[in-house]
């Protein structure tokens, strides 16, 4: 039975509709952080202070696999249950009265930005074809020389990253990474700037 204290962070939790999203996927099979943000179209970045703050409240545990890849998991069955009370007969007091106010309100409130995260959702639903043209166009290219180099040039592709980072996302020993890396920059397809790494701006734009 958790406490009142545990079960107020737990909302808070669900109450993001991308934790939910990356919890109903880690329902279905363990992860790693790659995988996480291609299938539901989030940043790396967002996708691990997610994961993080699921872990650290123990909602997530996590293992790594033979190459290094960091994978997560649900470690423990999440069951909601909300019991609506009709309060027709129910006297109120005026502090009362102001509480249940605040919580309509912010009901309301929380309806109206999750219908608006999800229209957000639907407009962005048609830029997924497109995306998987230019990645297939850029295998199709052979620019790549192994399957290490796709990780970090998709990884950067969301966002700018230092080393650390790239090597949790792509799931490359520091060598393997720096290796991979310093031939993207031979080819002028990612720079380096104050310690993080990003495409090019010659190629990004």
């Amino acid at each position: 039975m958790l406490e009142r204290g545990d079960v107020s962070r737990l909302l808070d939790i669900l109450g993001n509709r991308n934790r939910r999203r990356i919890i109903e996927l880690l329902g279905q099979k363990p992860c790693f952080v790659t995988e996480i943000s291609e299938r539901l179209l989030l940043s790396p970045k967002a996708v691990i202070e997610h994961l993080q703050l699921m872990e650290r409240e123990q909602i997530l545990g996590s293992y790594q696999d033979e190459r290094r890849r960091k994978y997560y998991y649900l470690s423990h069955d999440i069951n909601l249950i909300i019991n609506l009370q009709k309060q027709d007969d129910i006297v109120l007091s005026p502090r009362e009265e102001d509480r249940h106010a605040r919580i309509t309100r912010d009901l309301v409130l929380l309806r109206r930005m999750i219908r608006a995260h999800d229209e957000l959702l639907e407009n962005l639903e048609h830029l997924e074809g497109e995306i998987e043209s230019r990645f297939a166009w850029l295998m199709g290219e052979g620019i790549f020389t192994d399957e290490g180099e796709l990780k970090i040039i998709l990884a950067l592709v969301h966002s700018d990253m230092e080393l650390g980072d790239l090597e949790e996302m792509c799931g490359l020993s520091a060598d393997e990474l720096k290796k991979r890396l310093g031939n993207l920059m031979k080819m002028g397809i990612v720079e380096k700037t104050n310690n993080r790494y990003r495409i090019s701006v010659t190629h990004g734009g």
